[in-house]
């Protein structure tokens, strides 16, 4: 099973997965709207692959089937980030005194 991923230009680490170069038919118009104009990144023969990076082979495979494409979204972020602290903290002990 042949198809071609596209990036997107609005959404970063968005991808979209065709069963047929630059043929968007079966694409919601909604969603070709926020995905943006679809850069090709590559054609690619499912049916050697394994496995994929980010997405299930196998759920890409039933999507390009059952609805013509596959829209693959970014993984989630980090829990913790440099704006986001714990509930919990971690104490400082108070000094010994050496006497």
């Amino acid at each position: 099973m042949l198809c071609a991923i596209y990036k997107s230009t609005k959404k970063e680490q968005t991808y979209l997965f065709v069963k047929t170069r630059d043929d968007f038919s079966s694409v919601p118009e909604t969603l070709m709207l926020t995905f943006g104009t679809p850069v090709l990144v590559t054609l690619i023969n499912l049916a050697t692959k394994e496995k994929l990076g980010f997405a299930d082979l196998a759920k890409v495979k039933a999507n390009l089937t059952e609805q013509g494409y596959y829209l693959q979204l970014p993984p989630p972020q980090e829990i913790y980030s440099n704006n986001i602290k714990p509930k919990w903290t971690l104490k400082a002990r108070p000094a010994r005194n050496k006497s």
